[in-house]
C-alpha cells in the first residue's frame, strides 16, 4: 500500500425522510421502513406527481441556538446546519481558533436557489395585469428583501456552514446534481491528501420538493405517479419500478486524518478510501444502456483505494427506481465485478428515502459507514419481482448480516457526472502488520 494521508470518517449527521439524525435514519433503513407519503409542504392536487420524501415536523431552531443565522438559512440549508452539527457533535471535534485554518468545507449544494414562497413574491409584483414585465425588477417600488437574496444564492449554505463552525480554510460547493454529495466527499478526499487540511466537514444537502422541482421531473416523466400507495411507490429494481420519488434532507461527515483519529483516541467507523468520476458523454437525462460512465468512475474508485474485485462485499447502489436508470447501473455492475458480481451484496437505500438529490451521495456515503460498523447491508425495500435484465445480488426481504470489508456507494447524475467512493473497515488499516482480519487485495481493473 502506498504512504498516501489516510481519511478516517469520525462524525455522521444526518436529516432524511426517516428521521431528523443518523441514529433514527440508519434504524429506518434496517427495517425497510418508508419516509415517503403525501405532499404536505404545497398543495399538489393540480401536479400528476403528490408524493414525496419530506422531512416532517423539522425545526432547525431545536438544535443550532444562532437564530441570526437561521435567520439566512433556507430549508435545505437548514437541514445542512442540523446535519453537521450532529457529525460534529459525533466527531467530538469543532474548530477552534488555533485551527480553525486546518479545516477544510466540501458541501454538494442543492440545485435550486430561489425559493417557491420568494418566486410568488415576485409574481405578484410584476405580473400585476396578466403579463410578465421583466423591468418590474428595477422599479423603485419592487420590494428588495435583502435577506432573501442571501437565501438564494448557491453558496448559501456553504457561507453559513462556515460561519457557524468557524472554518477558515479550503472550502468549496459542488453542483452536478445528483453526484454533487458524493463528489463533495471525493474533493474532500483529495485536499487532505494534498495535505492542505487536516479535517474536512463534507456533505450534501437540497430540497427539490416544491412546485418547480415537482414540475420540472414531471416533464422529464421521471417520477413515480403511484400517489395511492406512495410507500411502494420507489422500487429500484423491480420489474414493475416506473419512477423515482423525490426526497430532501442532508447528509455530512467529519473526514480527520488517520494519525490525528487515532492519536486521539476517536471511534473510527471507517476508512474513505477511493474516490472515482467520469462523464457519460451520452444524454443529459440517461446513462449509457452499457453502464460505459459509471463503470470508469467505479474502476478508478477501487485502484484509488488499491483494492481488488474480491475485496468489495457489498455496493450501495444508485438505483432509482427508474428503468434506464436501474438497468444501466447493473449492465455496469456487471462489466465491474464480472463473475463475483453474485457475491456482492447490492441494494438501493432510496427505496425507503427517495431521491435527495444533491443530498444523495453524501447520505449513502454515510449508510456504507454506518454498514461497514454494524456488519449489516440494508435491504432493497419494495423488491418483489426483481427485474432479470439487472442480474446482480439483491438484498430483499431484510436487511442481511455481512461482514463487510469495503462498499462502493454509486452517485449517477443528471448531465452525465458520475461519482463513487470506495469505503474500508477500519480493522484492516489498524491493524499493526498492515494486514488486518480483512485482508485487501489490488485493484484488477
Amino acid at each position: 500500500m502506498n504512504s498516501r494521508r489516510r481519511v478516517a470518517i469520525t462524525g455522521i449527521g444526518m436529516v432524511t425522510p426517516l428521521g431528523h439524525d443518523a441514529p433514527t435514519t440508519w434504524a429506518g433503513l434496517l427495517a425497510g421502513r418508508s419516509g415517503l407519503g403525501p405532499i404536505r409542504g404545497f398543495d399538489a392536487e393540480g401536479f400528476p406527481v403528490r408524493i414525496g420524501g419530506e422531512v416532517r415536523d423539522f425545526k432547525p431552531e431545536d438544535v443550532i441556538s444562532n437564530r441570526r443565522l437561521l435567520k439566512y438559512a433556507s430549508r435545505p440549508a437548514g437541514f445542512a446546519l442540523v446535519a453537521a452539527e450532529e457529525a460534529m457533535r459525533d466527531a467530538g471535534l469543532r474548530p477552534n481558533a488555533l485551527d480553525g485554518h486546518r479545516w477544510g468545507l466540501s458541501v454538494g449544494a442543492g440545485m435550486l436557489g430561489v425559493a417557491f414562497s420568494e418566486l410568488e413574491t415576485v409574481h405578484r409584483h410584476c405580473v400585476a395585469d396578466g403579463e410578465f414585465h421583466p423591468d418590474g425588477f428595477l422599479d423603485s417600488q419592487f420590494p428588495v428583501d435583502p435577506v432573501a437574496f442571501c437565501r438564494s444564492q448557491t453558496n448559501a449554505g456553504l457561507g453559513l456552514l462556515a460561519q457557524h463552525f468557524g472554518i477558515r480554510g479550503y472550502a468549496t460547493a459542488v453542483h452536478t446534481a445528483c453526484a454533487s454529495g458524493g463528489q463533495a466527499l471525493g474533493t474532500a478526499l483529495k485536499v487532505m491528501r494534498r495535505g492542505h487540511a487536516d479535517f474536512m466537514l463534507a456533505g450534501g444537502f437540497d430540497s427539490m420538493l416544491n412546485p418547480v422541482g415537482i414540475s420540472g421531473f414531471c416533464l422529464l416523466g421521471a417520477l413515480s405517479t403511484d400517489n395511492d400507495t406512495p410507500h411502494q411507490a420507489s422500487r429500484p429494481f423491480d420489474k414493475t419500478r416506473n419512477g423515482f420519488v423525490l426526497g430532501e434532507g442532508a447528509g455530512f461527515l467529519v473526514l480527520e486524518e488517520w494519525a490525528s483519529a487515532q492519536a486521539r483516541g476517536a471511534r473510527i467507523y471507517a476508512e474513505l478510501a477511493g474516490d472515482g468520476n467520469s462523464l457519460s458523454s451520452y444524454r443529459i437525462t440517461d446513462s449509457h444502456p452499457s453502464g460505459d460512465g459509471p463503470i470508469q468512475a467505479m474502476q478508478q474508485a477501487m485502484q484509488d483505494a488499491g483494492i481488488g474485485l474480491e475485496d468489495v462485499d457489498y455496493v450501495n447502489a444508485h438505483g432509482t427506481s427508474t428503468q434506464m436508470n436501474d438497468r444501466s447501473e447493473c449492465a455496469a455492475l456487471r462489466a465491474v465485478f464480472g463473475s463475483h458480481i453474485q457475491r456482492v451484496a447490492v441494494s438501493s437505500t432510496k427505496s425507503c428515502m427517495g431521491h435527495l438529490i444533491a443530498a444523495a451521495g453524501a447520505v449513502e456515503a454515510g449508510v456504507c459507514a454506518l454498514a461497514i460498523r454494524d456488519g449489516i447491508a440494508p435491504v432493497n425495500a419494495n423488491l418483489v419481482e426483481p427485474d432479470p435484465e439487472c442480474g446482480v445480488n439483491l438484498v430483499r426481504g431484510q436487511s442481511r448480516p455481512l461482514q463487510i470489508r469495503a462498499t462502493l456507494s454509486n452517485s449517477l447524475g443528471f448531465g452525465g457526472s458520475n461519482s463513487c467512493l470506495v469505503l474500508r473497515h477500519p480493522d484492516e488499516v489498524m491493524a499493526p502488520s498492515g494486514r488486518g482480519r480483512f485482508p485487501l487485495g489490488k485493484a484488477t481493473a
